[in-house]
């Protein structure tokens, strides 16, 4: 087999566009139940009922888009607000309870906001708009539910420290390992706490993220550094085995102590009382 000696500039003029369809069967179910849909002049319980018996998970798409909802921010409203007792609330619910799912799908303005959408005349500043929507405007959804919870620690820090960096490189083991991390305490240089903030409704491939950044901070620090985890977001409940991760490393004296917006009175204490015993 012959050996051969490659260019960048070779792979680089050969490079050409990987080019694919949005559309798969799925949306082509989905589209064609638009046109089943479109036949009703006013969306009721008995419609959507008809909807969902017909393909459940067809019919949830239709409602998710309605809603303006990714997959995990729905089981998240269903699981936090509308059915929050129920150890399942996807298709084995709706098949033993449908008038309740139903009654909890209107109790949130589901038909209204259907009525509201299916009456209006749309122009093409209104595609583009929601095009604007589903793809810049979903990104950032995910980055302020972030900046609202770093922004939540950062005001518990600032009344109690008034020194720290945030959102920096800090120096670990032996003045030599770095890694990063939301805030440091007093400083990056040599911290005596570092603090790191995930906030969830997103995807799972960001919270599993989430546990190589919590993973690299424990390899990287002082053994005497104080390690915070501050985290949020009903979507951990999808991710449980990356949650027991977490807890996990808590257990073992590696993570100080997971903390919640639900635990605020406890994040201050602690803070409180590390910065007594460390003369901060």
């Amino acid at each position: 087999m012959k050996r051969h000696l490659q260019t960048l500039e070779e792979i680089r003029e050969s490079l050409s566009a990987i080019d694919s369809n949005w559309r798969d069967d799925f949306a082509d179910e989905v589209i064609m139940q638009f046109s089943w849909l479109s036949q009703y002049s006013k969306i009721d319980t008995h419609v959507l009922r008809n909807l969902l018996d017909q393909n459940f998970e067809i019919g949830i798409t239709i409602i998710r888009l309605f809603l303006e909802l990714s997959k995990d921010e729905f089981n998240t409203l269903l699981r936090g607000k509308l059915f929050p007792n129920e150890p399942k609330f996807g298709k084995s619910f709706y098949a033993n309870n449908p008038e309740v799912f139903l009654k909890g799908l209107n109790s949130i303005g589901l038909f209204e906001l259907m009525n509201n959408a299916i009456q209006k005349s749309y122009t093409w500043s209104d595609i583009l708009t929601e095009r604007l929507k589903a793809g810049r405007g979903s990104a950032i959804k995910g980055q302020l539910r972030g900046r609202m919870l770093e922004d939540f620690v950062e005001e518990i820090i600032k009344s109690s420290f008034k020194s720290y960096d945030s959102r920096c490189n800090f120096i670990g083991k032996n003045n030599d390992f770095v890694a990063k991390a939301d805030f440091a305490i007093p400083g990056k240089g040599n911290p005596n706490i570092v603090i790191e903030v995930k906030a969830y409704g997103a995807t799972g491939s960001k919270q599993t993220d989430s546990l190589g950044d919590v993973e690299k901070i424990i390899s990287n620090k002082r053994h005497d550094t104080y390690f915070l985890f501050v985290t949020d977001g009903i979507t951990w409940l999808d991710r449980l085995s990356d949650l027991k991760k977490i807890v996990k490393y808590q257990n073992e004296g590696f993570i100080y102590r997971v903390y919640t917006m639900n635990m605020k009175d406890e994040l201050i204490s602690d803070l409180i009382k590390i910065k007594q015993e460390g003369n901060l």
